[in-house]
C-alpha cells in the first residue's frame, strides 16, 4: 500500500529499480531537482528486500530488468492495474509500439524510452506525484558541482556565473558525467546511454564531443578541472581542480 506523502514533512520516498548503474545514478540526479528521498535497487531480489523496509510514494523502474517482475510486486498485472498501488513510471530501451502499449496495459503511469532528457524525467515525475496525490513537489531547477552551476529549468550551464554556450548533446553528456561522478565511464558506456544501442556512430564521435566540451569548460587535459582521462579506459568526472 503507498502512502500518501502529505500525511507527513517526510520527502516522498522514490524506488529506483535499474541493472545498470549509469542509468541509475542519473535517475537518482535528476530527483535531486525534486523534494524526494530515492531507494535504488539493482536488481529484482533487490527491489523486493526494498519493498519489505517499506513502501514508496513513487516507483521509477527499468521494466527490462526482470521481465517486468517487479510490476507485478507492485499491484500491476496484465488485467491492469489494482487500485492500491504504487504510482510507476516505467523505463525502457525497448521504443516500440507495442512494448509502449503493453506497459499502459499494465496499469503504468507513465512510460519513457532510454536514452531521455533528464528535464523531460523530472517533468513526468512531478506531474504523476501531483496527480496522485494532488500536491505539487518543489522544484530545485539548479544543482552545484563546485564552480559548475546545472540548471535544468533553463536548460543552461554555468561557471563562476558566466554562461557556457553548449548543444544539447554536450548538456546530457556533461549530466551523465556529473550524475556518475568519480565512476570512470568506457566510451562504449557512453555511446551507448547517449545515443542508445542501435546507433552506429563513427569510431571517435565519443571522444569528439567530450574534447569538444572540455573546451567550453576551460578544462586543461593535463590538469582536469571536471574532466579527467583514465588511459585505457575512458572517462571520469571530477568536480574540483586535480592536484
Amino acid at each position: 500500500m503507498n502512502t500518501d506523502p502529505r500525511a507527513s514533512r517526510i520527502p516522498p520516498l522514490v524506488l529506483v529499480v535499474a541493472d545498470r548503474p549509469i542509468l541509475a545514478e542519473v535517475v537518482q540526479l535528476a530527483l535531486r531537482h525534486g523534494h524526494f528521498r530515492t531507494r535504488l535497487a539493482l536488481s529484482v531480489v533487490e527491489a523486493e528486500q526494498a519493498l519489505t523496509a517499506g513502501p514508496p510514494q513513487l516507483a521509477i523502474i527499468d521494466q527490462d530488468v526482470g521481465d517486468g517482475e517487479i510490476l507485478a510486486k507492485l499491484g500491476y498485472t496484465s488485467a491492469g492495474a489494482s487500485a492500491d498501488r504504487t504510482p510507476v513510471l516505467a523505463l525502457t530501451r525497448r521504443g516500440d509500439l507495442k512494448t509502449i502499449l503493453e506497459a499502459f496495459e499494465h496499469g503504468v503511469d507513465d512510460i519513457m524510452t532510454v536514452p531521455f532528457s533528464p528535464e523531460e524525467l523530472v517533468a513526468r515525475v512531478l506531474v504523476i506525484m501531483r496527480r496522485t496525490y494532488q500536491e505539487a513537489i518543489p522544484l530545485n531547477a539548479k544543482l552545484t558541482f563546485g564552480e559548475l552551476e546545472i540548471d535544468i529549468l533553463n536548460r543552461s550551464v554555468r561557471i563562476g556565473g558566466h554562461d557556457l554556450p553548449l548543444t544539447s548533446l554536450e548538456q546530457s553528456l556533461l549530466y551523465l558525467m556529473a550524475a556518475n561522478a568519480g565512476r570512470v565511464l568506457t566510451r562504449d558506456e557512453i555511446l551507448d546511454y547517449l545515443w542508445g544501442v542501435d546507433y552506429i556512430a563513427e569510431s571517435n564521435i565519443v571522444d569528439r564531443h567530450v574534447r569538444n566540451l572540455r573546451a567550453k569548460l576551460m578544462n586543461d587535459f593535463r590538469r582536469p578541472r571536471y574532466i579527467a582521462t583514465v588511459p585505457g579506459q575512458g572517462y571520469r568526472f571530477v568536480p574540483i581542480a586535480a592536484d
